[in-house]
C-alpha cells in the first residue's frame, strides 16, 4: 500500500489566504457594513438559540458600529472552530485557496443560502440570478474547510433530521432573499432595505459589470413575494405515502411499477423509521418504501431516464434523459413536486448522460450524450434556462460517462471516460469553465492502468482517485496556484501521482463517506479504505455479483451500545468498523440493505436484468405472470403488489411469450431459442415431460382455444405450430399436432375463435404480408395442417393486429388494425369488408389490442378496448365510429412497448417495455373517458373538427356545393326538365365527389366505400341501400382519407422502389418505364383511360371538351408522350404533371393548385 504524501506547498497557500481574507473583509466592510451587520447576526444563528438571535437582531439591526465592534469575536469563533478541526483531522493539512480569482466575504452558511432559493423555486418565485455577495461567500466558506469535517465548511455541520437543507421551521437561517417572518417583523425587515435602496441604486450606476449589478439589484427581494401557501416551502418532512382521498381523473393513471433500471444507481433517500429508496424504471424515478411496500412515481420525462443524482441531505432529486425534447427535472423528494425544469438542454436533442449535484444543491452539473460532448453547469435554484457556463470535450476524451462535484468546493468537480479522466474548474466571476486531461498510458507508470470506472476526490481535498478495471487506484495531485500568485503560474490541473494496485478484480463502483473511501468489484465484493488507501475492511462472504451502486444512509452511525453488535476492522488495533447503513445496487438487478451494527443483508428485491417482453394475467384471479430474456419468470400478486413465486430457466433460454389458458389451469411459455413449456400456472413446474422443440427460431405468439383443447404458437420464421390436448391412458397429455409456414412475413397476430354452428375452435392468423388464413382443425393431421380460406386484407398498407368485435351488432366481425391508422371490420364468415374507420391517432399505428372484459352482464353493452402503439397505451370506446374524443392514450414506454395484457375484472392495464426492463399497472378509469366524450359533443360536432374551418369554413361550404353540383350531373347539365334536388346523392357519385375534395381512393378502396354504404342498413332491414346523405358522406371521407393527407415522402417512397439511380444519384423512372407500369401493374390502366387522364393533366383536350358523362371524348388522337420528360423524378411527378405543389408550412403535405384538377 502506497500512502498518500502531503503537499508542503499547502501550508503556505493557507497564510497566504488569510491575509488575503482579512484584507478582502475589510474592504467589504467599507462599502457595505450594513450588509457585514447582516451576516455577523447569521453566523450567531447557527450558534444561538433562534429566538434569543431574533431578540438581538432587532435590537441591532441598523447599526453599522455594532457589528464591526463584534468582528474580533467572530474571527475568536473561526479560529475555535478551524483549531477543532485541525484536532480532528488529525495532522492532515487543511485546505488551501483553490482559485486565484475567488473575493472573499465574512461567512455565511449554506444551508441558510440553499433554504430560501429552494423556497422560492418551490413557491413558484424566481429570482433571475444570485446575489453578488451570495456567490462570494459560498466560495469563501466551501474552500476554508479541513478534513477532519468535510461539511463543517460548508456551515452544514453533519445533517440530522432537525437539520437539513430544507430543515425544521424551529431552525431556518435567514439569507438574502428573504427570512421567515417568526424571526424579523416584516415592517422591520422592509424599513432595512427601503433604507439600503438608495445606497443600492448608486452602487449600481457605479458598477461596470453588468453581472454583479444584476445580483446586487435582487439581494434583496420583498419577503411578500414568496407564496406561504406553497406546500414545497412549508413541508418539512415527507409526506409522499400519506393516505390522499383523491378522485382519479385521467383514464389511464400508473400505480405500480415493475422492474427498475440496474445500470444507474440506486438511493437511500430515508433511513429514519423507514427505509425508501429511489431509482428509475424506463421514464419514471420511482420513490419505494419498502416498509409500507408504497410508491410514489415522479413522471414527466418524454424519453427514458438517463441519468440522476440526489443532494446531500436526500431533499433535492435531479433526473435527466435521453432523446428529442429531452429534460432536466429537478423534484422535491419530500412532496414529489417537480420544481424546476430545464428545457433545450442539448438543442440538437441528445439527451445527458451524467449528471451531479453541489453537497449544497445550489449547482447542477450534465455531460450531454452527443458525439462532441458538452459538460454545462447550471444555477437551477435561479430558474436558469440557459447553463452558466458550458464546454465542448474533444473526441479524444472519450465518451465521458461519470461526473462528479468536490463535496467541500462547489467549483471543482470530476469526469471520467474509460480512457480519460477530466478535472474542471469553474471560474464563477467570468462564467469560464477550464479543465485540465492529462494523457496517462502505460508508460506513465510502466504498468497496465485498464479502463477507468469512477472517480471521486480524495478526503485530503489535494488528490483525486479514479478506479480501474484492473482493481487499481490512479492517485493525481491538484495544483492549485495561490490566489496571490501571478498569472504566469496558471490555472490549477491535475498531474498523475501514483497507481496503487489496491485488488485484484475490477473496481466498478469508487465514493466516500465519513472518513473512508469506498470500492465495489465485479466479484461483489465491498472493500472500505482510509485516506492512506489501508484497507480497513471488506464485505466478500455475500456472494454478490458485480456491484453497480453504493448508497449509503444520510443517518450518520449509531454509537455503539451492549446490544450493537459492529464487526471489528482488520487493523492491528482490531477497532469496531463503525459504518453507515447502505443500499448496494448489483448488475442482476437485485437490490440489498445492509445493517452496520448487525452485519446483516437483507435482499429487497430482485427483478429481470433483461427485456421484458413477456406479460399476461390470470383469467380468474389477481395474478400477473411476467417473463424476461434472462429466462426469469415471476408472478405478482398485482392487488397486493405482493411477489409470489418465479422460476429461472437455463442459460440460452429467454422468456419471449406468455398466455394463460381460459381456465388458469396452465401458462404456455415461448422462448427465443424457439422452446416451448406448458407449465402449472401455480407452481410454474412443467406439464409435460419434456418441453417442444419444434421451432428453431423464437416463438412470437401462444393462444389457446376457447375450450383448452388446442393450443397454437407463431415464430418469427412466419409458421404456425398446433398442439393438441389428448387422453392417453387415463391422463391429460399435451401432443404436437403439424405446422406449417404458411406466411411470407412476419405473423402479427394468431386467434382462436367459435364457428357459430357447431361451436367448434376455429384457428386464424394475420402476417405483415397482408394475408388472413383460416385453418381447417377438423381436418388436420400429425404433420398435416389444413388451410381453410386465405384472403388478403389489405392492398397498400399493411395489417398490424386483430381481435374478435365484441357483439354490439348482430353481425359477427374481425376487427383489423392497419398501418394507416385505420380500423377495418371485416365479415367474420365471408371476410368482406364492411367499414373502415379511423383509429387512434398517436404518433404511430396500433401494434396489440385487447377487449376489456366487464365485470357484470349488464355491462355487455358497452365495451372499450385497450391498445398500445410504439410507445402509448390507451383506451378506445366502442364502437369505433371515428369519433377522436372516444379515444385516449399516455406514453408508458418511449423506447418501446412490448406487450400488454389486462385484469380478469378489467380495473387494470399491463405494459411491458421490452428493453427497459419495466412492467407498467395502469388504474383504468372509464368515467373519466366517458367525461371527455361527452365534452366533444354529439352528433356530428366532433366530426366538423376534423376539417378546415369546421362547419362554417370554406372547406365544408365547398362539400356542400360539390354535393349540389353532383345531382345535376347525374341528372344531365344540358338537361331542360325539371331539377329533382334531395338530401342524397347516388352511389356512383361518391368517388367523383371524393375526388374533388381532394381525395383519390383506389378502385378497392371505392368498392370498400360501396359496400359500407350497400349493407349499412341490411342486418336491420334486409335491403341494401344505393344513396348516401351529406352527414353520413362526411363521415365515410374522414374515415377513409389518408389520415395525414398525401405526402411527399409516400411519393418517394414508390419511387425507390419502382425506379433506378441516375447519374446524378436521383431515383427516376424511364417515360416507357412509367407508361408500362400504369397499364401492367397494381390496378392498371386501359389505354384509353391513361390517355384521358394524361390530356386533362396537361392540358391537351380540344377546346370545349368536357369530362361530363353525356360528352363524348372522341377526336384525334393526342400524343401525349412528347410532353412527358425521358426520365421522371418524384418531384416531376409531383409538381409537373399531378400539379400539386409542396406545402410551404409543413414540407411534405401537398396541396392542390387548382379546381380543374380536382374534377379529374
Amino acid at each position: 500500500m502506497a500512502d498518500t504524501e502531503p503537499n508542503p506547498v499547502e501550508e503556505t497557500e493557507d497564510g497566504e489566504t488569510e491575509v488575503e481574507e482579512e484584507e478582502e473583509q475589510e474592504e467589504e466592510q467599507e462599502e457595505d457594513p450594513s450588509y457585514y451587520a447582516e451576516e455577523e447576526n447569521r453566523q450567531e444563528e447557527s450558534k444561538d438559540d433562534p429566538l434569543a438571535w431574533r431578540d438581538s437582531q432587532e435590537e441591532q439591526e441598523g447599526e453599522e458600529e455594532e457589528g464591526e465592534e463584534e468582528e474580533p469575536s467572530r474571527e475568536e469563533t473561526e479560529e475555535e472552530a478551524g483549531a477543532a478541526q485541525e484536532e480532528v483531522a488529525a495532522g492532515v493539512q487543511e485546505e488551501g485557496a483553490l482559485k486565484p480569482q475567488e473575493s472573499t466575504t465574512p461567512v455565511t452558511t449554506l444551508e441558510g443560502l440553499t433554504l430560501t432559493d429552494s423556497q422560492l423555486i418551490a413557491s413558484g418565485t424566481f429570482p433571475e440570478t444570485h446575489s453578488d455577495s451570495e456567490s462570494k461567500h459560498s466560495l469563501s466558506s466551501e474552500h476554508s474547510g479541513s478534513l477532519g469535517s468535510p461539511l463543517e465548511p460548508l456551515g452544514l455541520g453533519v445533517p440530522n433530521s432537525e437539520e437539513q437543507l430544507m430543515g425544521s421551521p424551529k431552525r431556518q437561517p435567514s439569507d438574502e432573499f428573504g427570512e421567515e417572518s417568526d424571526q424579523i417583523p416584516q415592517d422591520e425587515l422592509g424599513q432595512e432595505r427601503r433604507d439600503l435602496e438608495p445606497e443600492l441604486e448608486k452602487r449600481r450606476q457605479e458598477e461596470t459589470v453588468s453581472y454583479f449589478t444584476e445580483e446586487k439589484e435582487k439581494e434583496f427581494l420583498p419577503e411578500a413575494s414568496i407564496p406561504k401557501d406553497s406546500l414545497v416551502a412549508t413541508t418539512t418532512k415527507d409526506v409522499l405515502f400519506q393516505k390522499r382521498d383523491s378522485d382519479n381523473v385521467y383514464p389511464l393513471t400508473m400505480t405500480w411499477k415493475f422492474g427498475w433500471n440496474s445500470s444507474l444507481p440506486v438511493y437511500y433517500i430515508r433511513d429514519e423509521n423507514q427505509r425508501v429508496l429511489l431509482y428509475a424504471s424506463a421514464h419514471t424515478a420511482v420513490i419505494y418504501s419498502v416498509s409500507k411496500n408504497e410508491q410514489h412515481h415522479l413522471q414527466g420525462h418524454p424519453n427514458g431516464i438517463s441519468c440522476l443524482c440526489v443532494s446531500e441531505d436526500r431533499r433535492w432529486i435531479a433526473t435527466a434523459d435521453q432523446g428529442p425534447s429531452c429534460l432536466i427535472i429537478i423534484w422535491d423528494s419530500f412532496t414529489g413536486i417537480p420544481v424546476h425544469t430545464i428545457f433545450d438542454s442539448c438543442p440538437k436533442g441528445h439527451g445527458i448522460r451524467a449528471i451531479a449535484m453541489t453537497r449544497d444543491a445550489k449547482y447542477l452539473a450534465t455531460i450531454s450524450d452527443a458525439e462532441i460532448q458538452r459538460i454545462c453547469i447550471w444555477r437551477w435554484t435561479l430558474a436558469a434556462e440557459k447553463p452558466a457556463c458550458s464546454l465542448d470535450l474533444p473526441k479524444e476524451y472519450g465518451f465521458q460517462n461519470y461526473l462528479t462535484f468536490n463535496p467541500t468546493n462547489n467549483k471543482e468537480l470530476v469526469s471520467n471516460s474509460k480512457t480519460q479522466v477530466i478535472y474542471y474548474l469553474w471560474c464563477e466571476e467570468g462564467d469560464v469553465l477550464t479543465h485540465s486531461a492529462p494523457n496517462l498510458t502505460e508508460k506513465t507508470f510502466n504498468k497496465l492502468v485498464g479502463k477507468f470506472s469512477q472517480s471521486v476526490f480524495h478526503l485530503n481535498l489535494t488528490q483525486m482517485l479514479s478506479a480501474t478495471m484492473e482493481g487499481k487506484l490512479v492517485v493525481w495531485d491538484i495544483y492549485r496556484p495561490p490566489p496571490a500568485a501571478s498569472a504566469s503560474l496558471g490555472l490549477p490541473y491535475i498531474k498523475p501521482c501514483k497507481l496503487v494496485h489496491v485488488q485484484k478484480e475490477g473496481i466498478t463502483v469508487l465514493t466516500t463517506v465519513d472518513s473512508y473511501i469506498v470500492t465495489g468489484d465485479v466479484k461483489g465484493n465491498i472493500k472500505f479504505y482510509d485516506h492512506t488507501l489501508s484497507l480497513v475492511s471488506w464485505q466478500s462472504h455475500f456472494k454478490l455479483s458485480a456491484i453497480r451502486s453504493l448508497s449509503f444512509s444520510k443517518t450518520p452511525a449509531t454509537p455503539p451500545t451492549e446490544k450493537s453488535s459492529y464487526p471489528t476492522d482488520c487493523t492491528l488495533k482490531s477497532d469496531l468498523f463503525i459504518i453507515r447503513n447502505f443500499i448496494i445496487g448489483t448488475s442482476d438487478a437485485t437490490v440489498y440493505h445492509l445493517k452496520a451494527d448487525e452485519t446483516k443483508l437483507e435482499k429487497l428485491f430482485t427483478e429481470p436484468k433483461d427485456a421484458i417482453c413477456a406479460i399476461s394475467c390470470h383469467p380468474y384471479q389477481p395474478l400477473l405472470a411476467i417473463g424476461s430474456f434472462c429466462g426469469m419468470i415471476k408472478v405478482w400478486d398485482y392487488e397486493k403488489k405482493k411477489y409470489l413465486f418465479s422460476r429461472v430457466f437455463g442459460k440460452g433460454l429467454g422468456v419471449q411469450s406468455l398466455t394463460y389458458n381460459p381456465e388458469g389451469a396452465i401458462l404456455g411459455a415461448g422462448f427465443t431459442e424457439g422452446t416451448v413449456y406448458i407449465l402449472d400456472s401455480m407452481s410454474l413446474q412443467n406439464e409435460t415431460p419434456q418441453p417442444f422443440k419444434y421451432s428453431r427460431t423464437c416463438v412470437t405468439h401462444i393462444s389457446f382455444s376457447h375450450d383448452s383443447k388446442y393450443m397454437a404458437t407463431a415464430d418469427i420464421n412466419f409458421t404456425v405450430a398446433v398442439y393438441v390436448l389428448k387422453v392417453r391412458n387415463g391422463c391429460r397429455v399435451w401432443e404436437y399436432l403439424a405446422r406449417l409456414r404458411s406466411h411470407r412475413q412476419s405473423i402479427r397476430s394468431l386467434l382462436f375463435g367459435v364457428h357459430l354452428d357447431s361451436n367448434e375452435p376455429r384457428l386464424l392468423s394475420l402476417a405483415r404480408d397482408r394475408l388472413l388464413i383460416e385453418y381447417n382443425l377438423v381436418k388436420s393431421y400429425k404433420d398435416h395442417l389444413e388451410v381453410l380460406d386465405i384472403h388478403k386484407t389489405e392492398q397498400e398498407n399493411y395489417p398490424t393486429c386483430m381481435i374478435w368485435y365484441p357483439p354490439l351488432t348482430k353481425e359477427r366481425f374481425l376487427l383489423i388494425s392497419t398501418s394507416g391508422y385505420k380500423v377495418k371490420l371485416l365479415n367474420a364468415t365471408t371476410k368482406m369488408c364492411r367499414k373502415t374507420l379511423l383509429g387512434p391517432v398517436f404518433g404511430s399505428p396500433m401494434e396489440q389490442l385487447q377487449l376489456l372484459p366487464v365485470r357484470k352482464a349488464a355491462e355487455l353493452h358497452k365495451r372499450y378496448l385497450v391498445f398500445i402503439n410504439r410507445d402509448k397505451v390507451g383506451l378506445q370506446i366502442l364502437p369505433i365510429d371515428g369519433n377522436p374524443h372516444k379515444t385516449s392514450a399516455i406514453v408508458c414506454h418511449p423506447s418501446g412497448v412490448a406487450g400488454l395484457a389486462l385484469s380478469y375484472d378489467g380495473r387494470h392495464a399491463f405494459t411491458a417495455g421490452g428493453w427497459d426492463r419495466s412492467v407498467a399497472q395502469w388504474e383504468i378509469n372509464l368515467r373519466a373517458l366517458e367525461a371527455a366524450v361527452s365534452l366533444g359533443g354529439e352528433d356530428l360536432t366532433p366530426f366538423y373538427s376534423l376539417v378546415p374551418g369546421g362547419r362554417k369554413g370554406t372547406f365544408y361550404r365547398e362539400l356542400e356545393d360539390y354535393f349540389y353540383y353532383s345531382q345535376l350531373r347525374s341528372q344531365s347539365i344540358d338537361t331542360m326538365e325539371i331539377r329533382k334536388v334531395s338530401e342524397h346523392i347516388h352511389l356512383s357519385e361518391v368517388p367523383f365527389v371524393m375526388r374533388a375534395i381532394g381525395f383519390y381512393p383506389s378502385e378497392e378502396k371505392i368498392e370498400d366505400m360501396f359496400n359500407e354504404i350497400r349493407f349499412s342498413e341490411y342486418v336491420d332491414s334486409g335491403t341494401m341501400t344505393d344513396k348516401i346523405n351529406l352527414p353520413n358522406f362526411l363521415k365515410i371521407y374522414l374515415n377513409h382519407r389518408p389520415p395525414f393527407g398525401n405526402t411527399m415522402d409516400a411519393v418517394r417512397r414508390s419511387f425507390d422502389t419502382l425506379g433506378r439511380t441516375n447519374a446524378e444519384g436521383q431515383k427516376v423512372i424511364r417515360r416507357e418505364d412509367f407508361l408500362t407500369l400504369l397499364l401492367t401493374k397494381g390496378e392498371h390502366m386501359t389505354e384509353e383511360e391513361m390517355s384521358n387522364c394524361f390530356a386533362t393533366l396537361l392540358g391537351l383536350q380540344p377546346e370545349g371538351w368536357n369530362s361530363e358523362p353525356a360528352a363524348s371524348s372522341g377526336g384525334s388522337e393526342m400524343r401525349f408522350e412528347e410532353e412527358l420528360p425521358d426520365e421522371i423524378t418524384a418531384e416531376i411527378f409531383v409538381t409537373e404533371i399531378l400539379g400539386l405543389t409542396v406545402s410551404p408550412d409543413f414540407g411534405q403535405d401537398l396541396t392542390i393548385v387548382s379546381e380543374a384538377e380536382r374534377d379529374v
